[in-house]
This record gives C-alpha cells, sequence and structure tokens, in this order.
C-alpha cells in the first residue's frame, strides 16, 4: 500500500536549536523493575523542557516533533535499552498538531527505529491533553499508530480538555493520571476517590494506568494500597541526561530534588 503523501511538513521551518534527552523510569513496584523509559527533551546544554519549548514556533512544530522523535530512538538504542534484559518501553511524548497525515509524518520515525533495530512494540507515543484539539484528527493519528503496533497513553489524564470524552472514543494502552491528583493523595480524601474511581474505570476499559509524580513514600503506598502498579517520579528517580537513571526505593531521589 503507497503511504499518503503531505505537502504541509515540506513547507515546516527547521528549528534551529540543538536538543538532546533525558530519561526518567516508569516503574513497576510490584517487581522493581523498569516498565518504561520517558524521553523528555533538553537543550544541549541541560536547559529544561520549557526552555527548548519556548523557542518552537507554529512554522517549526513539525520539524521539532520530528527531531525529538528520532533524538530518543537514538539515544535511547545508544544507551542499551532496546537490549535490557526487561525490555523496558521507550516512551516519546509527541505533538498532535504537529501531526498532519499519520502514515506519512511518521516515515522518519519508521526509518530510525529500522536503522537502529528498535522494536515498534516497544515504542509507546504519549501526548498531553491539555491542548485543544480536533478529536477526529487525533483519533486518527491514534487508530493509525496501533495499527502499526506502536503503544499509546494519554498523559497528564485529567488535567485537560478530552480526556473521558476521548476515552470514550477510544483506549489507550495507558492513561497517566496528572500528577496533582497524585500530590498528596495519602492525606486528600477527595484525591483518593477521584483516583480510585478513575482506576477502576481504567481497568474496566481495559486500559493501564500509570500514576505519576509521585514523590513521597506515603503516595508510593497509598497508590499500592489502591492497586496501581506502575508509577513515576521524583520518589524514585530523576530524569537524566543521556542516561538510564536507575530507581531509588527509599525517596533517595526525592530528597536530592528538593536539597538541589
Amino acid at each position: 500500500m503507497k503511504t499518503p503523501d503531505c505537502n504541509r511538513c515540506r513547507e515546516s521551518q527547521t528549528l534551529d536549536l540543538e536538543i538532546t534527552m533525558a530519561f526518567q523510569p516508569i516503574l513497576n513496584v510490584a517487581d522493581r523493575h523498569a516498565h518504561a523509559y520517558e524521553a523528555l527533551v533538553r537543550g544541549a546544554n541541560g536547559e529544561g523542557a520549557g526552555t527548548v519549548l519556548s523557542q518552537v514556533s507554529e512554522a517549526t512544530r513539525y520539524s521539532f516533533d520530528q527531531q525529538c522523535r528520532t533524538s530518543a530512538i537514538r539515544t535511547a538504542s545508544g544507551l542499551g535499552l532496546k537490549d535490557h534484559e526487561h525490555a523496558p518501553l521507550l516512551s516519546i511524548n509527541f505533538l498532535p498538531n504537529a501531526v498532519y497525515e499519520p502514515r506519512a509524518c511518521i516515515r522518519q520515525t519508521l526509518a530510525v527505529a529500522m536503522e537502529t533495530g528498535f522494536p515498534l512494540n516497544r515504542i509507546m507515543f504519549e501526548f498531553t491533553e491539555n491542548e485543544r484539539l480536533d478529536t477526529d484528527h487525533l483519533l486518527n493519528i491514534l487508530r493509525t499508530y496501533r495499527s502499526m503496533g506502536f503503544l499509546t497513553a494519554i498523559d497528564d489524564f485529567g488535567a485537560g480538555y478530552s480526556g473521558l470524552n476521548l476515552l470514550a472514543a477510544f483506549q489507550p494502552d495507558f492513561i497517566k493520571l496528572d500528577m496533582d491528583l497524585i500530590r498528596n493523595v495519602d492525606r486528600d480524601r477527595a484525591k483518593q476517590v477521584i483516583v480510585d474511581n478513575v482506576l477502576t474505570m481504567a481497568r474496566d476499559l481495559g486500559v493501564t494506568p500509570i500514576c505519576e509524580g509521585v514523590e513521597t513514600a506515603a503516595e508510593c503506598e497509598t497508590l499500592g494500597d489502591m492497586g496501581v502498579s506502575l508509577m513515576q517520579g521524583y520518589f524514585f528517580a530523576r530524569p537524566e541526561i543521556e542516561a538510564l537513571p536507575a530507581a531509588s526505593w527509599s525517596g533517595d531521589a526525592a530528597r536530592a530534588s528538593a536539597a538541589g
């Protein structure tokens, strides 16, 4: 089948900005192994994601999105992720509004995955729902990615525009509960009720929940008591540039973050 063509990508301007990738593990707290590593964009000199993204315009959005995808795969492969004994996923954030035609815009990703030997079924694409999107366009992207063997995730679930309506139309492989829901969940009864019901809903739909933003032992324990297996946050590990950080199970990473 011929891959659809799209001229809009050719009209995109190149973003004159060097980037690299930091990685943060998503942990399976049941077996204490990394389930995935999320690739997080950084400037060449360690600038944070906010600084990098502030330099992206509508005209450069496509090329930036492509650069992030290919950089994530190449860097992770160079760090040995594809040969890791526990076969963690590589989680890549993407910008839905930078995808004009999903099969056309995925060609660079496929080429780099083939070049590096990174398995497509170990690549998870996650997007945030805090940007207003054309739902039909987004569904087309997600369904296309699934048909090609990629995994999908909704990031920051519960904080954006389209969560429940989108979930009714398409059930991704994962949802990542927004960190504001997780913060102090051990002490906030309302958050406990909301999180518990979101977890039940996800499981009933066959979607695996991930709780991000875990920063304390009490949050970790409370979520574990709710049956959460996959967690991410400073309690376990801070993102590290061009490295696959090992997890701490004593809160050392969170204390270092607070101190530094």
